[in-house]
């Protein structure tokens, strides 16, 4: 299931008018800003409802419980995410690719507790979630490999291999986060010179994903 058909099961039940659908994204946002550094288990619905100057009833009309609510909220922003990697087709291949991690990073700065909900998976096994998590691996592996070797569909080695730096990426972003001892520019740059030794070991591992000229240099894969 991929996040829009997710957010489609997540809308009013009745009453699919304009006014209404302006009526959710708008609950969406405030819930946006309200759970941006705050974890789910910190905020019970009186607190929301209090803090968005709503009646607690209106987020259950819309979303049906708390965490109906914040899984709409984390859909929708994270959509954006996966909109925003798979834009700037018009840019050259790199520059999309530079654009798309520093993008990511933009993202997990400013809405951190939903990506620390995103990456960890939620709470047990939240297939929801993890639907969510792999969407977005499946788009930064896809603007990856559209950069880097001019096309999405890749063989399975080149796949797991950009899937397990992106993965690295998860786990560096979620240190960076929490401890931001690096600039968002720095922080960019480094993942993007790791990315280049991934590059140059899937060229030695499958010959027909040639890592770009840069890349093969032990250059900045984008400069």
């Amino acid at each position: 299931m991929n996040i829009s058909q997710q957010r489609a099961g997540t809308r009013p039940r009745a009453r699919g008018t304009e006014r209404s659908l302006a009526r959710r994204a708008e609950l969406i946002a405030i819930g946006r800003r309200l759970f941006a550094d705050t974890s789910y288990d910190a905020l019970s619905m009186d607190d929301i409802a209090r803090q968005a100057h709503v009646a607690k009833g209106l987020i259950y009309y819309y979303f049906g419980s708390k965490r109906g609510y914040y899984l709409a909220i984390i859909q929708d922003s994270v959509a954006g995410l996966v909109a925003f990697a798979a834009s700037g087709l018009d840019l050259p291949p790199v520059d999309r690719v530079h654009r798309t991690i520093d993008g990511y990073l933009r993202y997990a700065e400013h809405n951190q507790a939903a990506y620390r909900t995103i990456v960890s998976g939620g709470v047990g096994f939240d297939a929801e979630v993890h639907a969510i998590r792999d969407e977005v691996r499946e788009a930064i592996v896809t603007t990856i490999a559209e950069g880097a070797y001019g096309r999405g569909d890749v063989g399975p080695l080149a796949r797991t291999g950009l899937l397990s730096w992106v993965c690295g990426v998860e786990g560096a972003t979620l240190d960076w986060i929490g401890c931001p001892r690096l600039p968002r520019e720095t922080m960019r740059d480094l993942l993007v010179r790791t990315l280049g030794g991934t590059l140059r070991a899937i060229e030695e591992m499958d010959p027909s994903c040639p890592a770009p000229a840069p890349a093969r240099r032990g250059e900045h894969f984008l400069k």
